[in-house]
């Protein structure tokens, strides 16, 4: 067993948000036929499985399927992918647009607020933050080069696994005890970010040029995002941290759970 692993992991879920379409998989003679497939970075599942988690692998699926799915979950995280369709926090679209997944959005808002509202540790990451915002009833910034102020290339060239930019995290925060940092040097895969804060959310973590770069709900036991790929960045003990604590966070929700079920 991996160092720091124990018998009794929480499940913790992870949605799926990419996509590739057929004409753009490769066909091995090998392979199965090229195909309409959903795909996750296995990063985001390392990190978790290192942080002590068992990740699980959340399609999307119908609706109907979320809460027993949730039911057998300790703790989500809401992976990064395409832009959210901007009809669900109700703008038109911009017309630096990228490609969008209204189903897939679907899916993944209402599985965000059914999980908050069971009261499920949340990680959200990149497009997961932004749809914990549009969960809560936020907007975005549908395309920052058009944002007054913006001076930052947020769409960064390097790998993940390098710094662009600093970002700023406010002191007493739970992202900022996380980190154990006021300031920490990030990556940046983004063009769009939270504009509108959603109900009962607070941006606690910015850019140098003002873009919010992490959320948190303080009325929550763990319910944190940020618009960074932490899970690129694990090599950094303060970017780890934040999978910890989401592991953690869950292991106390499944405590609770156990008692509630067994009261």
């Amino acid at each position: 067993m991996a160092a720091g692993l124990t018998p009794d992991r929480p499940l913790i879920g992870v949605t799926t948000s990419e996509v590739r379409f057929a004409d753009h998989v490769e066909q091995t003679p090998q392979s199965d036929p090229p195909r309409r497939e959903m795909a996750l970075g296995l990063t985001y599942l390392r990190a978790i499985e290192a942080a002590g988690g068992l990740p699980v692998v959340m399609p999307p699926l119908e609706l109907a399927a979320i809460d027993p799915l949730l039911g057998r979950l300790s703790g989500i995280c809401l992976s990064g992918g395409p832009d959210l369709d901007p009809d669900t926090y109700e703008e038109r679209p911009h017309p630096q647009l990228g490609p969008i997944e209204p189903d897939l959005d679907r899916f993944e808002l209402e599985l965000a607020r059914q999980a908050d509202a069971r009261g499920l540790p949340i990680l959200a990451i990149c497009r997961g933050m932004q749809a914990l915002n549009v969960a809560r009833g936020g907007s975005l910034h549908q395309h920052l080069p058009d944002r007054p102020g913006v001076t930052i290339d947020h769409r960064q060239r390097e790998p993940g696994d390098r710094s662009v930019h600093a970002v700023t995290v406010a002191a007493g925060s739970r992202l900022a005890h996380l980190l154990g940092l006021r300031e920490t040097e990030v990556n940046s895969f983004h063009h769009q970010a939270v504009h509108r804060v959603g109900n009962g959310l607070r941006a606690i973590a910015w850019s140098p040029d003002g873009v919010i770069e992490g959320l948190e709900a303080p009325a929550r036991d763990f319910a944190v995002g940020v618009q960074w790929h932490a899970e690129s960045l694990v090599a950094r003990r303060e970017q780890t941290s934040l999978f910890r604590g989401l592991v953690d966070a869950a292991t106390r929700f499944e405590s609770q759970d156990v008692g509630v079920r067994a009261a």
